[in-house]
C-alpha cells in the first residue's frame, strides 16, 4: 500500500476531552505534525458532538457506552485499515470505549486507553486482575494471526525512572506494585517498551498534574506507550515524547516504523 515510502508516522495522545482541544490547539498539531495514523485516548464525546473535518483522513470513534462524556478512544489515519474492531470482543470490558484496532497488512495497531485506578486505588482490583488479563490475552491472540503495534495511555509508570518522585508514590495510582507487574507481563510476553529502545536513560515524561505548576517544573510521569510485537524491533525507526505540545494534560508520544507494514 505503501512502498513508495520508507516510514509511517504514528502518534499517540491522551487529549483529555476531545471538544476541549478542538478549541484549543489541535488543528495547529495536525498541520505540524500531519501523523500518518494518530491514535487518541480519553476523547470524551460522541462522535456526532464533534465537527472533524480533515482531509485526508479517516476517522474511526468508540465512545463509552457506559456513560456520556467519560473515557473513549479514536483513531485517525491516512492509511486504509483492512478492519476496524471497537473494543476486544468481551461485554463486560467493552462498556467504557476504551480499545480500538486497526488491521493492516502485516501488523494490527491497538489504541487503548487503560482504565487508571483511581482516588485510594478503588479501581485497583478490577484494572490489574479484570483489565490487565483480559487485554493481554485480547493482544496475544490478535497476535497470533499477525504482529501488533500497541499504543495509548496506559496509566502506569513502569519503572522509578519514569516518574519524577518515586518514592513519594508507591501506592499511587498509576505506580503501585500490581500495575507495574502488569506492564511487566506485557514485556514477559515479548512486547518491547519502543521508547526505551532509543532512550534507555532519559528521564522524559507525558503526563504533568494539572496542580501545583508540576508541567512548568517538568514533575510528571510516562504513563504514555508505544510498545510493539519484539519481532517488528527490525521494523522500528524511532520513537519520541513530544512534551512541547500542549493542551492537554498529556503530550503526544510517537514512532516511525517501516512503511512495508501498511
Amino acid at each position: 500500500m505503501n512502498s513508495k515510502r520508507d516510514s509511517i508516522h504514528i502518534v499517540s495522545w491522551n487529549v483529555n476531552g476531545m471538544r476541549a482541544i478542538l478549541r484549543k490547539n489541535f488543528h495547529e498539531f495536525m498541520a505540524a505534525y500531519q501523523p500518518d495514523i494518530l491514535c487518541l485516548q480519553e476523547t470524551r464525546a460522541e462522535r456526532e458532538d464533534v465537527s472533524l473535518d480533515f482531509d485526508g483522513y479517516q476517522i474511526y470513534w468508540n465512545a463509552c457506552k457506559a456513560k456520556k462524556g467519560y473515557s473513549g478512544t479514536a483513531a485517525f489515519t491516512k492509511l486504509e485499515p483492512l478492519s476496524v474492531r471497537l473494543g476486544m470482543d468481551n461485554v463486560e470490558l467493552d462498556q467504557e470505549g476504551r480499545v480500538i484496532t486497526l488491521e493492516f497488512t502485516k501488523c494490527f495497531l491497538v489504541g487503548v486507553y487503560t482504565p487508571n485506578s483511581g482516588s485510594e486505588l478503588k479501581r485497583l482490583a478490577y484494572r490489574t486482575k479484570l483489565w490487565d488479563v483480559a487485554f493481554l490475552e485480547y493482544l496475544k491472540t490478535i497476535e497470533a494471526k499477525k504482529p501488533v503495534i500497541l499504543c495509548g495511555d496506559l496509566n502506569v509508570a513502569h519503572q522509578a525512572i519514569d516518574l519524577a518522585n518515586p518514592d513519594a508514590n508507591e501506592r499511587s495510582a498509576g505506580y503501585t506494585i500490581e500495575e507495574r507487574q502488569g506492564f511487566e507481563a506485557l514485556l514477559a510476553a515479548d512486547f518491547i517498551d519502543s521508547f526505551r529502545v532509543f532512550h534507555k536513560e532519559a528521564e522524559r515524561y507525558s503526563w504533568w498534574s494539572y496542580r501545583t505548576g508540576a508541567r512548568a517544573r517538568n514533575i510528571g510521569w510516562r504513563i504514555d506507550y508505544f510498545c510493539l510485537s519484539k519481532g517488528l524491533r527490525a521494523h522500528l525507526y524511532s520513537a519520541d515524547i513530544h512534551a512541547d505540545v500542549l493542551g492537554s494534560d498529556h503530550c503526544p508520544v510517537s514512532i516511525k516504523v517501516d512503511a512495508e507494514l501498511f
